[in-house]
């Protein structure tokens, strides 16, 4: 198998040729066909994570086929197309698992941070955490919706349910997860309200081309009061930025793994039953809730495809914010 591999903290990625990885008991084999490149990779490669150990593979976007079981393994099945999301394992006994909220278990496995994940031609991964994905769809399509899209997902379900809350949705940050997310909204019957980088007239074009109501800069008022908003981009200050933004009783939402410090911020713009809350990580309900709902939906996804050795270089446009939509690794 070829890899790239992360061996030190801020390294570039290395380009390598390893043997060939054996699934283990409960395990599968994946032959890589796509692999997403999200935020998160970023967060890895420049050790903004804790408790990483080197060397390991980013990616945990992937989309491929199963050509490989581990001993007990029958579903799924040789040749199957399935995805691997971010939560890669969870250990099942805590009281977070019991209470069947697996994102906030105490001993978790993370595809492409604890566990080696995508950037790659082959990965192994626990068969009970991948994702059936269908015959349905484009692969490279079908990546960014394995984080973008379920984190995304996640996100928009605890900023309300777009009837009795939730209507007027602000997006900080329209990347990867932000022109998946605008979508669902919209074709849900909310008003979504775009706010992007200052003079990104590109995201900002997209967002409306996808529907948005108004999209302007982080910084620019809405033309609206918001019912909630959904930062994507992992910038602190955008926190005061957008409890400025929304009505008394509404909720921002951070829906990064990795954010930079929060500012302080007068009590004035959180009061009157004004929330912050955060996501972590997912669920594999979540997965099933949205690939079975979105993915062979009529949604436009807009990537840019990088060979599997040009990971560097798909990154550096990422941190630089040059990419338009998602990055998605082709092995």
């Amino acid at each position: 198998m070829y890899a790239m591999v992360l061996a030190a903290r801020g390294a570039p990625l290395v380009f390598q040729e390893r043997p060939d990885p054996l699934p283990g008991p409960g395990e599968i084999r994946i032959k890589v066909s796509a692999c997403g490149v999200c935020r998160t990779d970023l967060h890895v490669v420049d050790g903004e994570l804790p408790d990483l150990s080197y060397p390991i593979i980013p990616g945990h976007e992937v989309v491929g086929r199963i050509d490989a079981l581990g001993d007990g393994v029958t579903e799924p099945a040789i040749g199957m197309r399935v995805g691997v999301p971010w939560l890669g394992q969870t250990c099942g006994v805590c009281s977070y698992c019991r209470m069947g909220r697996e994102n906030l278990c105490d001993r978790p496995q993370f595809t492409g941070y604890t566990r080696d994940g995508g950037f790659a031609t082959h990965l192994v991964a626990d068969a009970r955490f991948c994702l059936p994905l269908g015959l349905s769809g484009d692969d490279v399509a079908l990546a960014p919706l394995l984080c973008a899209g379920l984190i995304g997902w996640r996100s928009l379900v605890m900023a309300g349910d777009g009837k009795n809350d939730g209507k007027n949705i602000g997006i900080y940050g329209f990347g990867a997860a932000g022109h998946i997310i605008a979508q669902v909204a919209r074709s849900q019957g909310r008003s979504v309200y775009a706010f992007t980088r200052k003079g990104d007239h590109d995201a900002q074009s997209l967002a409306r081309s996808l529907g948005a109501d108004w999209a302007g800069a982080s910084d620019d008022k809405p033309p609206v009061e918001l019912d909630a908003a959904i930062i994507y981009a992992p910038v602190g200050a955008l926190v005061p930025q957008a409890l400025r933004a929304v009505r008394k009783g509404g909720r921002v939402v951070c829906a990064g793994i990795h954010m930079s410090d929060i500012p302080a911020f007068p009590y004035d713009i959180l009061w009157g039953e004004r929330q912050i809350v955060s996501v972590a990580n997912l669920t594999r309900q979540d997965g099933i809730d949205f690939l079975g709902a979105w993915a062979g939906a009529n949604l436009q996804i807009h990537t840019t495809v990088f060979p599997l050795d040009q990971a560097n270089e798909a990154l550096a446009r990422l941190r630089d914010g040059a990419l338009v939509g998602a990055a998605v690794l082709r092995p």
